[in-house]
């Protein structure tokens, strides 16, 4: 397991792909997919990638706000970020999975709660990373001191990436603290609409809309000759053309057929550089 993912990571690299991300669940997702097929946790893959990769930045997309007490995940993405010479950033969300939740014995709130928790969170990153050493006093979370050695090398801080397309809540918590956000409609419309949510938002709390970062994620399935469903890469190209039009600045890819022989390399060649240029 770990020399596959070792060689797609290295694969991924050569090919100028700019990051590489894992999801940050503890069971798999269904259906279709069965809950008993192997899923690695989330930060220790990340670690691994890490240290066979040179270039490619770290992240998830997202951590559960209830999977890990804030400070010791402000801890866990500031190691990755120091260790990998600047390449982490902080994926989180409101979390929704509440089947691994009760599995492990996760506290599994209601949504209210869970987006208290969220902002809560987010707010203790900015106060770890700032380098202020004092409390944090919230209603979920009480941290008596704020002190992180070594700081991460990214200044001011890893990037924050906010998961979910809420319009009241999620995308609001984007437009006063995110770095970036995810969008995962596949509908233009939809996200067109989403965008512009977030730049009211962004309107209300005095916030440059410019200053966010804007990503989607896409599965897809690509052949050089478009065989048995599958897209060209031009065809890619032209669906990633759409997107950029849109504003969304990075998109996040589920390659479906990584596994076909020169798939990761044909990307290299005819995608990666054509989307570069977009």
């Amino acid at each position: 397991m770990g020399s596959t993912l070792a060689t797609i990571a290295r694969r991924l690299e050569a090919a100028g792909f700019y990051a590489i991300d894992v999801m940050d669940h503890f069971f798999q997702m269904g259906p279709p997919a069965d809950a008993t097929l192997e899923m690695n946790e989330a930060y220790t893959t990340l670690g691994f990638l890490a240290g066979v990769t040179e270039r490619l930045r770290l992240g998830t997309i997202a951590t559960g706000v209830t999977y890990r007490e804030p400070g010791f995940l402000v801890r866990q993405v500031t190691t990755l970020d120091a260790l990998s010479g600047g390449r982490a950033w902080l994926g989180i969300g409101a979390a929704w999975f509440e089947r691994e939740h009760l599995g492990l014995g996760f506290s599994f709130p209601p949504l209210k709660e869970r987006f208290e928790r969220l902002e809560e969170a987010i707010l203790i990153a900015k106060q770890v990373w700032s380098g202020e050493v004092g409390a944090f006093t919230g209603k979920h979370y009480r941290l008596t001191e704020t002190l992180c050695s070594p700081m991460p090398i990214q200044r001011p801080h890893p990037a924050i990436m906010i998961g979910g397309g809420g319009e009241r809540k999620t995308l609001r918590l984007v437009a006063r603290y995110g770095d970036s956000c995810i969008i995962g409609t596949p509908d233009l419309a939809m996200m067109r609409h989403k965008l512009d949510v977030l730049r009211q938002h962004c309107h209300e709390v005095g916030r440059s809309y410019d200053a966010i970062d804007k990503t989607t994620n896409i599965t897809m399935l690509v052949r050089a000759d478009g065989a048995n469903g599958a897209e060209t890469p031009a065809q890619l190209v032209a669906r990633l053309r759409d997107l950029r039009a849109l504003g969304i600045t990075w998109v996040i890819v589920r390659i479906a057929n990584a596994h076909e022989p020169g798939v990761l390399e044909m990307f290299g060649r005819e995608i990666v550089p054509a989307a570069a240029e977009l």
